[in-house]
């Protein structure tokens, strides 16, 4: 497996927003990633800048945002259709061979487009709705799980330096993983059943900390992975839903570790090459 290079700038356009949190403490994960500069844009704003022209003035496109959902209409959590020119403009960015690494809550964005899905890796669906030709449940989401966190590919460069498994207290999600088609890096131990899981759905409609119902199936316990979209790598961690995380020393250096790889040289040519994702 290649390594990284630690020696460049690297120039990072984080987006942000869509999903409630602490942008001060995010911010200072950040702080001590020599070399690594992250420029904040919000959505939407953010999504007018995801265009093949973005890859001369960025190395990594970071996402920490939930685009594409809207919250506040007469149907909480209904999809918003993807502009016409972030559905050309995305996939042509890709193409260009960016490097990105998606986070968190990034896995529920921009529903109404299959592609996107595609693109990450898996999706976390707040309402149910077709998926790959299926009908699938609302996710799950659990806040504040203690849980341990496990590497399964110790020689990948975005484990480099990461204990073998270590604690986690954070959000987890009972989703959508397509574990078919991506690297796993990272699992829990955590369970992942309709029992320790609360509907989506129930949540946006009032009805806070609720499975009543919902009788979701088992799904994956991958909660870190490395992909190829177009020509670009990307990496998805799950972790990252407050500040206990972004303070945590480990989830800190799997997010530097993400960010450097995907701008590499390597792992460029690793997503440009051809057969499976090993």
């Amino acid at each position: 497996m290649p390594t990284i290079d630690y020696h460049a700038p690297l120039r990072v356009l984080a987006a942000v927003r869509g999903h409630p949190f602490d942008r001060n403490a995010y911010a200072a994960l950040f702080d001590d990633m020599a070399g690594i500069a992250v420029t904040f844009v919000d959505q939407p704003a953010a999504s007018l800048l995801l265009r093949p022209e973005l890859a001369d003035s960025f190395d990594v496109v970071l996402l920490y945002d939930m685009p594409g959902i809207d919250f506040h209409g007469p149907v909480a959590g209904a999809p918003v259709p993807m502009p016409d020119a972030l559905r050309a403009g995305l996939p042509a960015l890709l193409e260009r061979g960016i490097g990105v690494v998606a986070t968190h809550h990034a896995l529920a964005g921009w529903p109404a487009w299959d592609g996107y899905a595609e693109i990450l890796g898996g999706r976390f669906l707040y309402r149910a709705a077709g998926l790959r030709g299926e009908e699938r449940l609302d996710s799950g989401y659990r806040h504040q799980v203690s849980y341990t966190a496990e590497v399964v590919a110790p020689d990948h460069p975005v484990m480099a330096g990461i204990p073998s498994s270590f604690a986690m207290t954070d959000e987890l999600y009972l989703a959508e993983v397509f574990e078919d088609e991506v690297v796993p890096l990272l699992r829990s131990n955590y369970g992942f059943v309709r029992d320790n899981f609360h509907s989506a759905t129930a949540a946006i409609e009032g009805r806070m900390f609720s499975n009543e119902g919902w009788d979701h199936a088992p799904g994956s316990n991958l909660i870190g992975w490395a992909k190829r979209a177009g020509n670009s790598p990307l990496v998805y961690l799950q972790p990252g839903d407050d500040a206990a995380t972004y303070a945590n020393p480990v989830y800190r250096q799997l997010i530097e570790n993400a960010i450097r790889w995907t701008a590499s040289a390597d792992g460029r040519a690793w997503a440009r090459g051809p057969g499976s994702n090993r």
